[in-house]
């Protein structure tokens, strides 16, 4: 008995599955942020961990990363770009 397995090759399949690789690689990066922050010794509260690791805006992810590498505070994770003195 053969099986149609067209569904996996369909366009509603292939979009699934990048709306499944989108949300990993925002997830990895929420995550690449939180163990950034702690290893650093950066005090997070459960509302900043939560704001991070809710975030599903890449692009917001891809600053905050940038700035946990410097950042002594959750705040200047954070901070609007003209605050931090960078171009972000």
């Amino acid at each position: 008995m053969a099986v149609d397995l067209s569904f996996f090759q369909s366009q509603t399949a292939q979009q699934l599955r990048a709306e499944g690789e989108a949300k990993g690689q925002v997830k990895g990066r929420a995550e690449a942020v939180l163990v950034l922050l702690g290893h650093r010794g950066v005090e997070l509260g459960e509302e900043d961990r939560e704001r991070i690791a809710g975030c599903g805006d890449p692009e917001v992810l891809d600053v905050w990363l940038k700035r946990a590498l410097t950042a002594r505070s959750a705040a200047e994770v954070f901070a609007p770009a003209d605050e931090t003195g960078t171009a972000d």
